[in-house]
């Protein structure tokens, strides 16, 4: 009796998957040099807020427990500000809450954007006319002092309240962008194929269109995040925000308020600024190569 061995075929486990995708990242974040510098600074600072809360009594933070006004030291590596608190411990508490409002505002506005971008450009008609009409007045709209309108009639402002505030604000831009890659996949021969085959509206703009529009929200997604900080900033430096808990806008809004530059006092209000530089910094660079690799026609030379 004569028998065929068949071949052995490896299933696809999870290991392999883990593995294929940890090759894609690492060739991505090899290939995009720009984008893996701004990230690496960006988790440079989180490191620094992660892993100085966990070695610090962030209570150095609250007013009053410190001597005031000391310039940097070994004890006080940032000094004291003019209520007594340790600078390092206040970085190490604003920076993590500062990104969190960040993420947290660019994660409503994209929602929001990517929601109506989708819709809106895959039906068209009389709902893409109302809401890019809305999304065109909105960005019209002065930004800032929306948000310092509604922050000063909210009693309590809290990180995840600013981040909420923030991000409502935030989904013009990305619902644009979203909106107009959708209208042009909508007319690609996959879309139509779909059709036929039977799928609905709904499995065509899930299944069919935002797959291919990832490399957009990403760099979307980063670009609200810089947004989002950069008026949450503009806010906290204004005296509005969250009032209990620190931030880097609020901690330049204590140093400008105590005319920190004038008296020398350069501890107070240099961290923050150094602070913010590496944020946008960072995110730009993010960005930017996001871009560049979202956008065929500017891929060439993208190595940087």
């Amino acid at each position: 009796m004569n028998t065929t061995t068949l071949p052995l075929v490896k299933p696809d486990n999870a290991g392999s998957t883990i593995a294929r995708a940890l090759r894609n990242t690492w060739a991505f974040l090899k290939e995009n040099r720009m984008f893996t510098t701004g990230a690496l600074l960006l988790v440079a600072l989180l490191l620094f807020g992660v892993v100085g809360s966990a070695l610090m009594d962030l209570k150095a933070a609250d007013m009053g427990t410190n001597p005031l006004n000391l310039a940097p030291t070994w004890q006080y590596p940032l000094g004291t500000d003019g209520f007594g608190r340790n600078m390092l411990a206040v970085m190490v508490y604003a920076i993590p809450n500062t990104f969190k409002i960040g993420f947290l505002a660019g994660v409503v506005g994209v929602v929001i954007g990517t929601l109506i971008g989708l819709f809106a450009g895959y039906f068209k008609g009389p709902l893409d006319t109302f809401f890019s009409t809305f999304a065109d007045v909105m960005l019209v709209i002065p930004t800032l002092a929306i948000l310092i309108t509604v922050s000063a009639y909210v009693r309590v402002v809290t990180v995840e309240t600013m981040a909420l505030i923030v991000g409502l604000l935030a989904w013009p831009l990305p619902a644009r962008v979203i909106r107009a890659q959708t209208l042009s996949l909508r007319e690609r021969l996959f879309v139509d194929v779909a059709k036929l085959s039977g799928a609905s509206d709904f499995d065509i703009i899930i299944t069919q269109i935002l797959p291919n529009l990832t490399a957009y929200l990403a760099a979307t997604f980063v670009g609200a995040v810089s947004g989002g900080i950069l008026a949450s900033v503009g806010v906290e430096v204004l005296g509005l925000g969250p009032q209990t808990i620190p931030t880097i806008g609020r901690t330049l809004y204590y140093a400008f308020q105590r005319s920190a530059l004038f008296r020398g006092m350069y501890w107070w209000w240099g961290p923050p600024v150094v602070t913010l530089a590496i944020i946008f910094s960072g995110l730009f660079q993010m960005s930017i190569s996001l871009d560049k690799y979202a956008n065929p026609r500017t891929k060439s030379g993208s190595g940087g």
